[in-house]
C-alpha cells in the first residue's frame, strides 16, 4: 500500500471513492476539516449561537462532541452537551456513563432529560404492548426523542442543536421518505432549512462523512464504543435500507456520495414548498402541522394501552 497522499507517512486508510490514502493523523484531520467545511457551507452556526451537541453516548455523537469542541472552543463559541435517557434497560445506562465521562474530560456542561420525567413512562414501558401495535419502536421513540432533545436544549439555553447524523443516516432517511411516499417531507431535509416556529435550529455537521469514517475516527481518538446495541434497532425499515446501501457501496465505491448529491438536488427543489404552516398543538401548545402534535397523539395512544394493562 502506498504512503499517505498528504504527508507521505505510513498508510492507514484508503478512501475507495476518492483514491486518497491517509495516515492516522491526516485521516483524523480530514474528518475535522470536512466537518468544518460542512458547517460553513450550509451556514449551520452563526455569530452569537450557543451550540448543544446531542450526545447519545454512542460513537457518532461522542465523536461529534470531540470534533465540535476542537473546532469551536478555541474561538470561544460555547459548546454544551445534551442527552436523553429513554429508559431502555441494559442499554442506556452504559451510554450515559460514556457521555458523562467525555463531557467531564472536555469540561463541557451536560444536561440530561428522561422520558420518564417528561412523559410519565420509560421507552420500555411505552413499548410493552408490542404484540398489539403496528407502529415500529423507532417511530415511537423518534417522536419522543425529538421533543426531549428540544427540552434539553432549552434547559441548556442553546440556539442550535447539532446531531451526529452522518452521510449514511442522511441518505437512508431520503430513501425511506421516498419508500413511504412522504415526498412533501423532503423539503424539511434541506440542510439550510429552518422552521421559524421552532426557536432552536437543528444541524447535522457530519452529514457529508461516511459512517465508516466516523467509526474509524472514534477508534483512533479513543472514543469508547458501546458494548450493547439498542434492543429495538432492527424493527424498522431503516435496517434493511442500511444493509442494501452498504452492499451497493461495497460493489460500487462512492455510490453513497452520488446519492447524497442527488438527494440534495431533489431536496432543494422541495425546500419550503411543503405548504404546511406550523400551528400550536391543541393540547400542549407546541408547534404542530395541525390539531394534536405527534407527541400528544402517540402519548395518548401509549397511555391508553399501558395504563389498561394489569
Amino acid at each position: 500500500m502506498p504512503g499517505c497522499t498528504t504527508c507521505g507517512g505510513a498508510a492507514f486508510y484508503t478512501r475507495r471513492y476518492s483514491g486518497e490514502t491517509l495516515c492516522v493523523e491526516c485521516f483524523k484531520k480530514s474528518v475535522v476539516e470536512k466537518t468544518r467545511r460542512t458547517v460553513s457551507k450550509y451556514k449551520m452556526i452563526g455569530k452569537g449561537d450557543r451550540v448543544a451537541v446531542a450526545v447519545s453516548g454512542g460513537k457518532d455523537s461522542l465523536s461529534l462532541l470531540k470534533v465540535m469542541v476542537q473546532l469551536y472552543a478555541p474561538r470561544r463559541l460555547p459548546i454544551a452537551a445534551i442527552s436523553v435517557d429513554e429508559g431502555v434497560a441494559g442499554y442506556r445506562d452504559e451510554a450515559l456513563e460514556h457521555a458523562r465521562s467525555l463531557c467531564s474530560e472536555l469540561g463541557v456542561e451536560h444536561t440530561v432529560v428522561s422520558y420518564k420525567e417528561m412523559f410519565g413512562f420509560s421507552l420500555d414501558e411505552a413499548l410493552s404492548w408490542n404484540e398489539e401495535r403496528d407502529v415500529s419502536s423507532c417511530s415511537f421513540c423518534g417522536v419522543f426523542r425529538r421533543r426531549a432533545i428540544d427540552e434539553a436544549a432549552a434547559r441548556a439555553d442553546a440556539t442550535v442543536v447539532a446531531t451526529a447524523h452522518n452521510l449514511d443516516d442522511y441518505v437512508q432517511t431520503f430513501m425511506m421518505n421516498l419508500m413511504h411516499g412522504d415526498v412533501a417531507r423532503l423539503g424539511w431535509m434541506d440542510p439550510a432549512y429552518a422552521d421559524g416556529s421552532f426557536r432552536i435550529r437543528r444541524v447535522k455537521p457530519f452529514m457529508e462523512i461516511y459512517e465508516e469514517e466516523v467509526a474509524l475516527y472514534a477508534y483512533q481518538s479513543d472514543v469508547p464504543f458501546q458494548s450493547v446495541s439498542c434492543p429495538y434497532m432492527h424493527e424498522g425499515l431503516r435496517s434493511e435500507v442500511r444493509d442494501y446501501l452498504n452492499a451497493m457501496e461495497a460493489t460500487h465505491p462512492g455510490i453513497k456520495n452520488v446519492l447524497l448529491r442527488s438527494s440534495l438536488d431533489v431536496i432543494s427543489r422541495y425546500s419550503g414548498t411543503s405548504g404546511k404552516e406550523s400551528v400550536p398543538c391543541g393540547s400542549c401548545g407546541r408547534p404542530s402541522s395541525g390539531g394534536l402534535c405527534n407527541v400528544c397523539r402517540m402519548k395518548a395512544t401509549i397511555e391508553e394501552h399501558v395504563k389498561s394493562r394489569p
